[in-house]
């Protein structure tokens, strides 16, 4: 009896040794404990955060473009803010951290709709490439986005892809994007559901043996298409996508009167339609540098109609430092 109670004397004593040991460890410490925070800093980041605070953009039902997805907003983080600042003891605006802030309403909400452009928030510009046919320009088409870093959204039809698949797995083996273009190019407003079902079903089955992954992105033949088209591909689970502004390379335009006028029309959230032809090899470099030279950013149609913010994006695309970890070192 009498060792378990000197093991009990001996356990009080040990935890009354830890908890003085650790209260002085705090009071050493140079970070406030929670309840003596500096409360003129406090107000200081909440109303920096007052004026600088960027809310998100909710995810519209437009009159003209249909559905157009939402945009992160970008907020002042209050409470990781303060434990930066904590230390110092004062405000310093370059130790500010900021944090996405998702919208209420998604593209998801929105029920089945068309999407022709992305959020015009948002300065980023994607390239939509139908391949139906066309093979002889497409390593010209690849070799200018390599060149210039840029990844695009090939949408294939899959028969093509059926009697193409060296080629379209080039296309995954370049880092670009691949959506379904219907098996057989058929004109979609005017297909029963049962046809409509069986082009979208079976080009998703080809892409997923051929390249291993299942399209989220459906880009209608000639833009054909009706509301059976579109909750058609919804059930499964694919968004239809069109565009904003149409190289109309098909027509075999003169080379430079398409590059400057699709260069004068980009603007932020255009989805620029092209095709592998002559034109389009031509002059891919050429667009690709005029949309830059414009300040925006070329991307896939994910990364273009994702809520994620076009600083957050390029951060994750090319390694770049996030710019809240800037200054913590």
């Amino acid at each position: 009896m009498k060792r378990i109670k000197y093991l009990g004397i001996f356990a009080g004593l040990l935890l009354l040794f830890i908890t003085i040991t650790t209260t002085n460890r705090n009071e050493k410490s140079l970070v406030p404990v929670s309840y003596s925070k500096n409360t003129n800093l406090i107000d200081s980041i909440q109303k920096f955060a007052d004026t600088n605070d960027l809310k998100p953009t909710d995810a519209v039902i437009d009159r003209v473009w249909k559905a157009i997805p939402g945009y992160n907003g970008l907020v002042v983080d209050i409470e990781k803010s303060y434990e930066r600042m904590a230390p110092l003891n004062h405000f310093e605006e370059r130790n500010i951290i900021f944090k996405e802030v998702s919208p209420t309403i998604s593209l998801q909400d929105l029920g089945p709709f068309p999407i022709y452009k992305g959020n015009e928030k948002k300065e980023m510009v994607a390239f939509l490439i139908n391949v139906a046919w066309g093979n002889e320009f497409i390593p010209p088409i690849l070799e200018a986005l390599e060149k210039h870093q840029v990844k695009a959204t090939f949408f294939l039809d899959g028969s093509w892809t059926q009697k193409n698949p060296e080629i379209a797995k080039k296309l995954i083996e370049n880092g670009h994007e691949i959506g379904s273009h219907a098996y057989s190019h058929p004109d979609l407003a005017n297909s029963s559901e049962q046809k409509t079902r069986m082009e979208l079903e079976k080009t998703n089955a080809v892409i997923k043996d051929t390249l291993g992954i299942t399209p989220k992105w459906f880009g209608p033949p000639s833009g054909s298409f009706n509301q059976n088209t579109i909750d058609i591909a919804r059930e499964l689970n694919m968004f239809t996508v069109l565009w904003t502004v149409d190289t109309v390379d098909w027509k075999i335009p003169d080379t430079q009167t398409m590059v400057n006028r699709v260069v004068n029309e980009v603007d932020n959230g255009t989805m620029v339609l092209m095709h592998p032809t002559k034109p389009t090899a031509q002059g891919m470099e050429e667009m690709i540098l005029g949309i830059q030279e414009k300040g925006l950013v070329i991307g896939t149609v994910t990364e273009l109609l994702s809520e994620q913010r076009l600083e957050s994006l390029l951060e994750e695309r090319y390694l770049l430092p996030r710019v809240d970890l800037l200054y913590n070192w």
